[in-house]
């Protein structure tokens, strides 16, 4: 392990919106590695960097935020293994979105719909497939040629002010902008929506959806969703503070149950009058006065609650190995390891861990060094227990992996708490 010491003494300890000082901590889980920084086998002895992942809230503006820049979006983004075309789930999911979408702002060939971060064009060719003109922005070089590969222009680039100057010139903008589960992902919050202002029409309809909502992230201790890729986690009552200074304006907003609990924000210009308030904006502002999201302290308790689990979380693995049971792990998702990384739950308690996408499989986990296999070897090895790291999906991966009852088998959730399926 290698721990990056240096980068606590330049750790940027304002807020990363409104520059106050951060004072208030809501957890501590200690030094980690990136989350998605797998590892190739021939890798494994070299030194692996670990760095800090704690999370503040500012006190003014009520952001919750890593506590500084430990990373890079370049040493993280540039190439990526996450892609989104694996779960039935969240194909699903945006299809639907996407046809909302067409339905709704009535989108049709004179149409220009650009999104940010589009992955490997899942969304996108749902517009494609009406010839509705689009551009996708892919920081990620491996996953941008894979949506070219589909047919869906892509630009390999990060988005920001810089590259919303260049897709000005070249004629870009935006009826519809699309940024769905990448705002977490942005350190510079102000030069990416900047950026957004620029290419976005006057008329024009920005559409945010994160994971990292406050609410549910609070109420279930999702503490696993923390890593050095999401930056910032966010409420109605901080996100309308930030869009507020770039002259943006939510209209609507919809709560999602996909990722555990998600939040989709329809913004619009301030002064385009083409769209009302909803009524849904106030309610939701209310029902996050109402948990308790303008109080400190319902931040500050956060850290008893993750303790707790933890606790409960490691009774399950170490039981387990006393009792001489086989237990593996299902998917190899970024919370995963975040998970199995503060826990200190490492091979000696894990014997493997398979996920569906290629990519992942032949690597390692980072931290615990885990290898990662086809999922096809759990028929073959019949574990006692499955692990659904990826519990977002938990319902797609149980009616897939239905057959380990066969043996006797049993699914095993760590959220919202430790539970052995029946």
């Amino acid at each position: 392990m290698e721990f990056k010491q240096s980068l606590l003494e330049d750790l940027e300890m304002n807020c990363r919106l409104c520059n106050t000082e951060l004072e208030h901590l809501v957890v501590d889980l200690g030094i980690t590695p990136l989350s998605n920084a797998f590892i190739e086998e021939s890798s494994l002895d070299k030194k692996e960097p670990f760095y800090p992942l704690r999370v503040y809230v500012c006190h003014e503006c009520f952001l919750v935020q890593l506590d500084g820049n430990i990373q890079t979006p370049k040493n993280i983004f540039s190439k990526y293994l996450y892609f989104s075309s694996f779960s039935k789930i969240w194909l699903d999911h945006t299809k639907e979105l996407a046809c909302e979408i067409i339905e709704k702002f009535e989108c049709g060939q004179n149409t220009s719909v650009i999104e940010i971060a589009s992955n490997d064009g899942y969304l996108l060719k749902h517009f494609k497939e009406k010839n509705i003109p689009l551009l996708g922005i892919e920081p990620a070089s491996n996953i941008a040629e894979i949506a070219e590969k589909h047919g869906i222009k892509t630009i390999n680039k990060f988005f920001g002010l810089e590259t919303a100057n260049e897709l000005k010139e070249s004629g870009y903008n935006a009826d519809i902008l699309l940024a769905i589960n990448v705002l977490p992902h942005v350190p510079d919050l102000h030069n990416f929506l900047k950026g957004i202002k620029m290419i976005l029409k006057k008329d024009g309809v920005l559409i945010l959806q994160f994971s990292t909502y406050m609410i549910p992230f609070l109420q279930t201790t999702e503490f696993d969703s923390i890593y050095h890729e999401h930056f910032s986690y966010f409420s109605l009552l901080s996100i309308e503070k930030i869009l507020s200074t770039f002259d943006l304006e939510i209209f609507d907003v919809k709560e999602l149950s996909i990722h555990g609990g998600s939040l989709r924000l329809y913004v619009k210009n301030a002064n385009n009058s083409n769209y009302m308030i909803q009524q849904s904006v106030n309610e939701l502002r209310k029902k996050e006065n109402n948990c308790g999201l303008s109080v400190i302290s319902e931040y500050t308790k956060f850290s008893k609650r993750v303790d707790d689990i933890k606790l409960k979380i490691c009774d399950f693995f170490f039981s387990a190995k006393r009792d001489g049971k086989k237990v593996v792990c299902y998917g190899a998702p970024a919370k995963g390891n975040t998970m199995l990384n503060f826990c200190g739950i490492d091979k000696d308690l894990i014997e493997y861990v398979v996920d569906i996408s290629p990519h992942k499989q032949g690597l390692y986990l980072p931290g615990t060094h885990i290898q990662i296999k086809h999922p096809d070897i759990i028929r073959k090895t019949k574990p006692d227990y499955v692990v659904i790291l990826a519990w977002n999906f938990k319902e797609e991966i149980m009616e897939k992996m239905d057959y380990i009852h066969e043996w006797n088998g049993k699914f095993v959730v760590m959220h919202p708490k430790v539970e052995i399926q029946k």
